[in-house]
């Protein structure tokens, strides 16, 4: 998933959106590490389970700074003000806004957005699914 993430990185150009949908352990987390080193941040990300949201940093080729923005609704079934934050935070121009447990804030998030499926395998291994 690190890997996965790292390569995917290198295709994206802020703003996005991207949905991740998986069950606990599928490796959501894993994957925004690897897309956060692919996009140049060498800080570690950890999981916002509890904090509901973090940001990082990181250099656009522009010359600009660009943010990542990682939220995980698991624990909060509903958003409250988080929703306002995430509908900001979507706008603005040079941010990857990533997503776990989405479906409290489906409704703000944009059509254009990119969703990622992981699955666990028996075995260990990862099904990806995109649309």
């Amino acid at each position: 998933m690190l890997d996965f993430g790292k390569k995917f990185a290198k295709n994206l150009t802020p703003p996005c959106v991207i949905e991740l949908v998986g069950d606990v352990g599928a490796g959501k987390t894993t994957f925004t590490r690897g897309l956060a080193a692919g996009l140049g941040i060498a800080e570690a990300v950890t999981s916002p389970s509890f904090t509901i949201s973090k940001r990082y940093h990181f250099p656009l080729m522009s010359g600009d700074d660009g943010e990542l923005v990682h939220y995980d609704f698991y624990r909060l079934p509903d958003p409250g003000i988080m929703q306002d934050e995430i509908a900001e935070t979507i706008k603005l121009p040079h941010t990857i806004v990533i997503v776990e447990w989405a479906e409290s804030v489906s409704n703000i998030l944009p059509a254009d957005k990119i969703l990622i499926r992981i699955e666990l395998e028996e075995d260990g291994s990862r099904t990806i699914s995109f649309s």
